[in-house]
Order: structure tokens, then sequence, then C-alpha cells
């Protein structure tokens, strides 16, 4: 499947949710969700018809997938690994997204969207243990540091999204030096502790892969 070039907030009208795909415009009022935009492609006055178990599925799974800004393919054999692991696989799946870098980035606060979190790590601007990685969908360890490179931290971008740090903290499972620009992966976090994301359905994603 190619990559979506098309507006992103589009993808969040589809959904009906803030996918969080454009940092701080996704906390303004000019967020599409935050005027009540309707769908794209539907008359706001027709009747949605009800949607079969099949497609409720999907919307998870498109849902997910958006908000880890991944391709079908990728995000595929992100639950076939999620799938072999022991436990659940629903939260398999969860643990194994928190720990790729470029989302890790996004937690740390280094980037407003794990978009623009992707870019900083495909331009070299990140380091892990000290050492250059520009993979994307590097696994983060315990106890492993993340920080950005010395390239990186005249970047106004970073010294602007760190200003979210300020107003929000981190998650439990991170810690953070705002002036160092320098955070560690604490533990693997538990599904319970991904707060913001405890609408998705893992169960509906792991039944459509399932047929």
């Amino acid at each position: 499947m190619a990559r979506y070039t098309g507006p992103v907030c589009r993808l969040c009208r589809v959904d009906q949710k803030k996918l969080m795909l454009k940092g701080a415009r996704c906390k303004s009022d000019k967020c599409p969700i935050n005027k009540k935009r309707p769908a794209p492609g539907k008359d706001p006055k027709v009747r949605p018809g009800k949607r079969s178990n099949y497609g409720t599925q999907l919307r998870e799974k498109q849902k997910l997938k958006r908000i880890y800004g991944m391709q079908e393919k990728q995000f595929r054999l992100f639950f076939e690994r999620a799938l072999r692991m022991t436990g659940i696989t629903g939260e398999n799946l969860f643990v194994i997204l928190e720990r790729r870098l470029d989302n890790v980035i996004y937690r740390l606060r280094f980037a407003v969207s794990r978009q623009q979190a992707r870019q900083l790590v495909l331009h070299g601007h990140v380091l892990v243990n000290g050492e250059r990685v520009n993979i994307p969908s590097y696994m983060v360890r315990p106890d492993d540091t993340v920080e950005i490179g010395e390239s990186g931290k005249n970047l106004v971008i970073i010294k602007d999204a760190l200003k979210e740090f300020g107003r929000a903290g981190v998650m439990p499972w991170l810690s953070v030096d705002p002036d160092a620009m320098k955070g560690r992966f604490l533990a693997v976090p538990r599904r319970g502790d991904i707060t913001d994301l405890a609408d998705i359905k893992e169960q509906m994603i792991v039944e459509f892969y399932s047929k």
C-alpha cells in the first residue's frame, strides 16, 4: 500500500477521533474534530447506516495504525510479532508499538507528533545509549538512554516541543532531563498505563486479523 500523502486532518474526520497527527494544531480551535466537522464524503443530513462487525473491526485497526503512523504491511508484521509473544495479543501489540523509537521520541516530548519524531530519527538526530540510530522502528529496551545528539540540540522544533513537558510531563514509564534533551525508558508499559489510548478496543483488531 502506498504512503498516504493527503491532508492528515481528513483521517481524523474519517474516524471522528483525534489521532494527534499534527501536534499543536490538534489541540487548537483549528482541529476539525473540535469544530465537529462530519466525516469526509458524507452529507451531514443523511443518517449513518449501521456498521457491520467487520467494518467496526476495520475502523479500530485503522485508527491504531494511523495513530502510530504505520503502513499496513509493517503494522501486520507487528501484530504477528505480538501474536507469537506470551500473554494477551492485544496488550502485546500496544507494548511493542510503544517501544518503537519514533514513538519514544514523541513520548519524551522531543517532537510534537510521531511523524515529526520519525523525521528526527531518520535525519540522524537521535542517540540510543550513545550510539546514533536512524531506524524509526528500532525497539527501545528498559534502561535504555535516548537523547538528542549535538547536531539537533539547537533545533527550534525540539525546543518548542519540550514546552509540552512543562505543561503535561511524560508517561510514567519514562523520565526526561529537558535541559540535556535526554531521557530514559524505565520499563515496558502495561496496557492500562497507556491512558491516552484507552478507548481503542484492541480485541477487535485481534478479531480482524484472525479471520
